[in-house]
């Protein structure tokens, strides 16, 4: 398959700046790595941390992006399992060291020495990228292109906060319903959990958008929903609904972390945590996560809602995303 020698991309130069559309030379792949020719990335909000700033050590320029679909184009010299021409999908967690406790743990999510798809290592945001082989996940094919690529991190980091919440629970809330929270909130339904959606204050159509996908009851996140739930996933970066959700959370109950940076947690009194109420973050994702998730999506059938934007339109999308202007998930289009 002929390869050209430049290619577009959108480059962060500076956090706090817009990206800069320039072209670059297409990549080569180590030996451990698949080159890929991106179709769509989605836009997900750890883009826009590290855009704006709020994740501090993005190696610099940066080409952003973690929901990459794409096909392979060439191949590193140990990147045999991979034919040219296959569809796969690379997320955030692009590279681990093997080596760590964490990673001879399984826990591979937490490992010492990692490195991260559109942070530390360039990402998706482009016509071509290059991709440790190790974490490449086929895709189901009954997804196109742009379809599928919010399920690789919207999806997958999705799937992990909604599995830490406990395969017990029968009434589950999800505060902030953007990318993640209109994915798993099939999954939950499909497994015959009830669904209690909480959006910005006087998201009517947020709370419109999330019953028709199943919720049972949707409203401000500023309110007590109906029931107390079991369990409450928390997508979005607002360290206020903390001892919100816990408030609205039972005995026992759990209250999960889905997002990489939060804004501070104000104090709260004891009480609301006492009586064994849990509170734990989430940490990137592992390989496992990706195969459960890739084989449920299509029995849900998962659908994922998208806005598609040209490559060149990435700022345009961020801002949506900034200013709470998408239903579902923006992605990037590279034809």
């Amino acid at each position: 398959m002929q390869v050209p020698e430049k290619m577009h991309a959108m480059v962060l130069n500076e956090p706090g700046q817009s990206l800069q559309y320039r072209e670059m030379p297409v990549p080569e792949p180590a030996p451990e790595q698949v080159l890929i020719k991106v179709h769509a990335c989605g836009v997900c909000r750890t883009d826009l941390h590290v855009v704006d700033g709020e994740l501090t050590h993005p190696k610099l320029p940066l080409i952003p992006g973690h929901e990459i679909v794409g096909s392979v184009v060439k191949k590193g010299a140990h990147a045999e399992a991979f034919k040219i021409g296959e569809r796969i999908g690379i997320p955030w967690l692009g590279y681990t060291c093997g080596e760590c406790r964490f990673c001879r743990e399984n826990r591979e999510n937490l490992c010492d020495r990692p490195l991260f798809t559109g942070y530390t290592i360039d990402g998706g945001y482009a016509e071509y990228t290059v991709a440790d082989r190790r974490y490449c996940f086929p895709l189901p094919e009954n997804y196109s292109d742009m379809n599928a690529a919010p399920l690789l991190c919207a999806g997958l980091i999705g799937y992990r906060s909604y599995r830490m919440a406990g395969d017990h629970v029968k009434r589950v809330g999800i505060y902030g319903f953007g990318g993640a929270a209109h994915i798993i909130a099939q999954v939950a339904v499909y497994q015959g959990k009830k669904v209690f959606a909480f959006t910005r204050p006087g998201d009517v159509q947020a709370q419109k958008f999330a019953r028709r996908l199943g919720a049972v009851w949707a409203g401000d996140s500023t309110e007590m929903p109906p029931e107390l739930l079991d369990a409450a996933i928390i997508f979005a970066p607002v360290g206020s609904l903390l001892p919100a959700a816990l408030r609205a959370t039972i005995k026992g109950g759990i209250v999960v972390c889905g997002g990489i940076h939060m804004s501070d947690i104000p104090a709260f009194p004891y009480q609301v945590l006492w009586e064994e109420r849990v509170v734990c973050s989430v940490a990137n994702l592992t390989r496992k996560d990706g195969e459960e998730f890739f084989a449920i999506a299509p029995k849900v059938p998962v659908v994922t809602e998208v806005e598609p934007f040209p490559l060149a339109q990435a700022n345009e999308a961020l801002n949506c995303l900034r200013e709470g202007r998408l239903q579902g998930a923006a992605v990037l289009t590279m034809e």
